[in-house]
């Protein structure tokens, strides 16, 4: 049974069981500041277990992407080595949110295994926590697994917990026995060795307690299921082969791989290493890039840069010339595109960031091996075994080298590298990674309204017919989060309507701003946010009475905002299908910000925008708002949809229905936000900036309506204030402009030609003032040069027509400094050297210097000292 059969029999069986296949959320969490990269399957989930957030669901089931390269995941040295461990891999899950529990858990798993995949029910053997009786009496009413294939272990093997404190509970493996023949030995045995012979395969977490900080575990009101089986793990054993390298999900990777390389797999220890880490690595490669990470050398980009060089370098080991990652990664979306649309999405994209990134380590692999190699040579005659962390980071500061390759290098000598000291040289660049990804998700602001999450409280949105309706306040509460029975004039805090114009801040667009009148008072608007889906929340300021839960309100959105704010939406729906347009599908939206005073666009794209491109783009979307296209917004299922051909943004969560917005001709993607009725309102559109803000992530800064007119008036005006300065027509100001700069560059080169002329004319009429001191022809004169680098130009003339001697140039400025350069010809180096002689010479005029035998500079602070520097020279030179 192939993996790609695996994965579809076990969603359909939990589907046909009321689970809804929920798609695998990306790689990169989108409101979870506390991961780099998504590591397991109830990451998604997480907001359901802790209660603050609500779905259309509470059975899911899912196959989902994970990525363990970091922290207490980090087993990145042992990938390629091993047969189970990688750096990418799937998940396989089933997930109950205060639905069925541990029995319902345990007949799934079973069934499954059994009867879906058919595996050997006297292989399968069971470990619970050593507490767990109800878990140990389930598996043997449920699956009839007698008492001696079930195993009692401890906190550290089978107990789960989301953190310190919160939901945890008990867990329960499942392993599957492949044999005395994979087995350690006589002791071989679960709980008793690491060995592959019982391979785990399942983990049943039952989330039961929650944890107070003191250690404390009270029940959960509804507890829940979160379980997880490898997808390569489970294939192996299907597929009946003991290394996860030798199933369908790697085999063509690595053939390919082999092929390309002109190799054979498992001739060689070395060679089915590197077969292996390309194939892992290629996978990681190419579903990291669709999720929007691209090499860096800060945070999750430079996790995917490590695979790229770990990777490219082990095919160089091989014999592999020139870029082949973009081949093999293109390989991995041939046998998995199918499952995960995204993969053959963005190959184009994908191609073109690694061959980029291969070509480019290229460059430095070579200079940066022989630096390595020539240290470990110099470590071996010190008979040192330790590399250290230093020359790592040296490593990885100039050549870009992870330290995985310096830790294979050295391994092959039979060093060790000095991690510890790597990782304080690397400090400030975790720093810097950390915050590139620490809080890039959406704010959080679901743990203020725990109390009404946890109670299911929901108001409901009436934005997007009207701007001002009447409503009842349900709720109250103080900035912090408590409920309260009312605010006061003066007093701040948060309130809940059941119904609301206000839209609450979420897919980029900005909460709405306004006032509420009520019964006995009068609140101001500050800001709206959506704590779930279904509950908005209004941040508000009591001017006038008071407010009380129960009470009328009239609410009111402020209009000129609203519709500042919807233009520049609306046309952020423009501006992405232009981007798609001018520069390819893989442009796609990687976070925005749409206000009222302007709208903030982030794609994916590894370079800037030409002049061109911009004006290009600028020119589809004013096309789009001259047209005055209607703007139409309709609900339908998620599976229609897509069907229809609607957008739907990276990383966002979508229920069961979705709202699509849709500019006949020119846009269609899902979104919630409030937008115009006709393209037309929008005015204009003006593109205000365009940059790089992280590694293949460009933004657009632009302006619509009257922000757009305001920013070109604004540039007309600076227009007009320089053509007035240079005399000239705004038409013809880039001429003016130009002809400037030309004549800049004309009187610059004249300059140094005058500046030569000066050098070699003063050579001239100089040598007439050689002295001969104790036989050693001196020149020691005050000369005029504007800086050093007209004294060195006159030097270098006078030392051309003095083969022997001394010659010692001062020059005071107009800034009070002085210059002091000075050459000794090589003849008299056994008696005077140019270093030491122009420090006391220097110190005449309050300065110091250094230099080479041949030649020494100085700069001083006393001109009056100028007579006395020139003397101090003779002086020394006639002791």
């Amino acid at each position: 049974m192939k993996a790609n059969e695996i994965r579809r029999r076990f969603l359909e069986y939990f589907e046909r069981n009321g689970h809804t296949i929920v798609e695998s959320s990306p790689l990169t969490p989108k409101d979870d500041p506390t991961l780099l990269f998504t590591n397991a399957g109830m990451v998604q989930f997480k907001k359901l277990f802790l209660g603050q957030e609500k779905r259309d669901y509470i059975r899911a089931t899912t196959s989902q992407k994970c990525l363990r390269v970091g922290g207490k995941h980090n087993d990145l040295e042992n990938v390629g080595r091993t047969a189970r461990h990688h750096t990418f891999f799937e998940m396989l899950g089933n997930f109950s949110f205060g639905d069925y529990f541990k029995e319902d858990a345990i007949r799934f798993c079973w069934e499954f295994l059994t009867e879906e995949l058919k595996l050997d029910k006297n292989r399968l053997y069971i470990t619970i926590y050593k507490d767990d009786d109800e878990a140990g009496e389930l598996w043997q009413k449920v699956a009839g697994v007698p008492t001696d294939r079930i195993y009692r272990l401890g906190e550290k093997d089978n107990f789960w917990s989301m953190g310190d404190t919160g939901p945890c509970g008990p867990c329960s493996e499942v392993h599957y026995d492949q044999g005395e023949e994979v087995g350690c030995g006589p002791n071989c045995g679960i709980g008793k060795c690491d060995c592959d012979r019982f391979l785990e395969i399942w983990n049943l977490v039952f989330m039961q307690y929650d944890q107070a900080e003191d250690g404390t575990r009270t029940d959960l009101p509804r507890p829940s299921i979160d379980t997880g089986m490898g997808l390569e793990r489970i294939a192996a054993v299907v597929q009946g082969v003991h290394s996860n390298y030798e199933t369908d999900l790697f085999q063509s990777i690595i053939s390919y791989t082999a092929e390309l390389a002109g190799v054979k797999y498992r001739q060689s220890e070395e060679i089915d290493t590197a077969l292996q880490v390309i194939a892992d690595h290629s996978r990681a490669i190419a579903f990291l890039i669709p999720d929007q990470v691209l090499p860096s050398n800060e945070g999750r980009g430079y996790i995917l840069r490590r695979l790229i060089r770990r990777a490219y370098r082990f095919g160089k080991l091989m014999g592999l010339e020139g870029s082949f990652l973009w081949k093999t990664a293109s390989k991995v979306i041939d046998d998995m595109g199918g499952h995960y649309k995204e993969l053959e999405e963005t190959r184009n994209f994908m191609v073109e960031v690694v061959r980029g990134e291969e070509e480019s380590f290229a460059k430095t692999l070579d200079k940066g091996l022989e630096m390595l190699e020539e240290e470990l040579a110099e470590l071996k005659k010190a008979n040192a075994t330790v590399v250290p962390g230093e020359t790592t980071f040296k490593l990885y500061d100039t050549y870009g080298f992870p330290i995985d390759i310096v830790r294979d290098v050295a391994e092959q000598h039979s060093m060790d590298v000095d991690e510890a000291e790597f990782d304080k040289f690397m400090q400030e660049q975790k720093q810097r990674s950390k915050a590139a990804w620490k809080g890039s998700g959406e704010k959080d602001v679901a743990s203020v309204f725990q109390t009404l999450l946890e109670q299911d409280v929901t108001s409901e949105f009436s934005g997007y017919e009207t701007m001002a309706d009447q409503s009842e306040i349900a709720y109250l509460l103080t900035p912090e989060g408590v409920v309260v029975d009312a605010l006061n004039d003066g007093e701040s805090g948060w309130m809940v309507a059941k119904v609301t114009p206000f839209y609450g801040e979420s897919g980029g667009q900005v909460g709405d701003t306004g006032a509420i009148a009520a019964k006995n008072g009068k609140a101001d608007v500050l800001d709206t946010v959506k704590p779930s889906k279904n509950l908005t929340a209004h941040k508000i300021n009591v001017t006038e009475g008071v407010l009380k839960p129960g009470d009328s309100a009239f609410l009111n959105v402020d209009r000129t905002q609203r519709l500042a704010t919807m233009r520049n939406h609306t046309t952020t729906h423009l501006l992405h299908a232009a981007l798609h347009k001018v520069l390819g599908d893989h442009a796609k939206q990687a976070g925005s910000l749409v206000g009222p005073d302007r709208l903030r666009f982030d794609f994916t794209h590894i370079k800037g925008l030409s002049p061109e491109e911009i004006h290009e783009v600028e020119t589809l979307v004013n096309k789009a708002i001259f047209d005055a296209i209607p703007v139409t917004r309709e609900v339908m299922s998620i599976e229609a949809a897509q069907a229809k051909g609607a957008t739907a943004l990276f990383g966002e969560k979508y229920g069961d229905t979705v709202s699509v917005i849709e500019v006949p001709g020119v846009s269609m993607e899902f979104c919630g936000g409030t937008h115009l009725d006709n393209t037309g309102i929008a005015g204009s559109f003006v593109i205000t900036s365009e940059s790089g803000v992280a590694a293949g992530i460009r933004r657009i800064e632009a302006a619509t309506g009257h922000n757009a007119v305001a920013w070109l008036n604004e540039r007309r005006e600076a227009v007009s204030e320089a053509g007035a300065m240079l005399k000239a027509q705004p038409s013809d100001l880039a001429r003016k402009v130009k002809d400037l700069q030309q004549q800049v560059k004309d009187m610059h080169r004249e300059m140094k030609t005058l500046q030569s002329k000066l050098a070699s004319g003063a050579g001239r009429d100089m040598m007439s003032e050689i002295e001969e001191i104790n036989g050693v022809k001196v020149l020691a004169v005050e000369v005029e040069a504007p800086n050093m680098g007209v004294m060195l130009e006159q030097m270098d003339a006078l030392r051309s027509k003095l083969p022997s001697g001394i010659i010692c140039l001062v020059s005071p400025h107009e800034d009070g400094k002085v210059s002091v350069a000075l050459a000794v010809t090589k003849d008299l180096h056994d008696r005077f050297k140019a270093g030491d002689l122009i420090k006391p010479v220097a110190g005449e005029v309050g300065g110091g210097g250094g230099g080479r035998p041949d030649l020494a500079r100085a700069g001083g602070s006393n001109p009056a000292g100028v007579a006395n520097a020139l003397a101090k020279l003779k002086e020394l030179v006639s002791a």
